[in-house]
């Protein structure tokens, strides 16, 4: 017998560009994602913070653990840009990461081109 609605953690084994993005969500490697989401080497995670929600370290956490295999980070911060505040980014930079704040759209793009670059770019993205 069913037992009922299993909820997972959002998570996509691989790196995938981003095909579309609005409502909400985003679309990827054929799949839709209704939320935020960080583009980590590990693959593609659900993320909890919304568009309006403070930075933090701890909602970077994951881009600090895998921070061995990310140069730099792209920063989506919603429909309008918003600067990362002071001490996310000297934990970044403290980890080898270099941070870029833009638009959520302009991070999708730039995302995009610097993967098909093959480099080591990570982003986390606000969903607009």
């Amino acid at each position: 017998m069913a037992k009922g609605i299993i909820i997972r953690e959002a998570h996509f084994p691989g790196r995938a560009q981003i095909d579309t993005y609005g409502n909400g969500g985003f679309r990827f490697a054929d799949m839709s994602h209704r939320g935020s989401l960080m583009l980590l080497p590990s693959g593609v995670h659900g993320w909890d913070l919304a568009e309006g929600d403070v930075l933090t370290v701890l909602s970077l956490q994951r881009v600090l653990d895998d921070a061995a295999q990310i140069e730099f980070l792209l920063v989506g911060t919603g429909k309008d840009l918003v600067r990362i505040p002071n001490d996310v980014k000297e934990a970044l930079r403290a980890a080898g990461i270099g941070s870029d704040p833009m638009s959520t759209g302009a991070a999708v793009r730039t995302y995009n081109v610097m993967l098909a670059e093959e480099r080591a770019v990570a982003a986390v993205l606000m969903a607009v």
